[in-house]
């Protein structure tokens, strides 16, 4: 690779590290290329990706950036599964990583938090943001439907009132 390669590769990694919501280190060593792709076509699902890089240059790529903090974990062969959505890329990671014994999770950042093993494991434990999303307009939802079926009701008694005393007026 040479200088200007090298340079659009730290310029890549950069945008990856301000851009993520989250940013997963693990090591990969002896996975087959059929299970990288899988993590792949995993991480792409759900917005995520998956990027190989030298640690060098995703060192340098570091410098400055607010996950910084994370550049110890970048030793040996590592790979990096990353997200806009701050959950996304962790659970792709841990699952796969359940399912692969070789993948395995050395931790990563989550904004300027950096994460340990235990915190990307937790992170991927939180909802999505469809998820969290869903939750929410629910909620907005249920007292709006409660309040119209309580506005409605009393016109509904009163009509039925007024039927019945329709119905005796007519009967004497």
């Amino acid at each position: 690779m040479d200088r200007a390669q090298k340079e659009k590769v730290v310029e890549e990694l950069g945008q990856i590290f301000e851009s993520s919501g989250v940013v997963v280190v693990a090591h990969y060593t002896g996975l087959t290329v059929a299970e990288m792709q899988d993590l792949r076509s995993r991480a792409r699902e759900v917005g995520g990706a998956v990027r190989v890089a030298k640690n060098k240059l995703a060192k340098i790529a570091l410098e400055g950036k607010p996950c910084e903090s994370m550049a110890d974990l970048l030793t040996g062969m590592t790979v990096l599964t990353y997200s806009e959505d701050p959950v996304a890329a962790a659970k792709v990671a841990e699952d796969f990583a359940k399912e692969n014994k070789k993948f395995e999770i050395l931790g990563g950042a989550m904004g300027e938090t950096a994460l340990d093993r235990a915190g990307v494991e937790a992170v991927s434990k939180m909802p999505s943001r469809e998820e969290l999303i869903a939750s929410i307009v629910g909620c907005i939802g249920a007292p709006a439907s409660n309040i119209a079926g309580a506005i409605g009701a009393p016109a509904s008694n009163i009509a039925s009132i007024l039927s019945t005393i329709e119905e005796k007026a007519e009967a004497a």
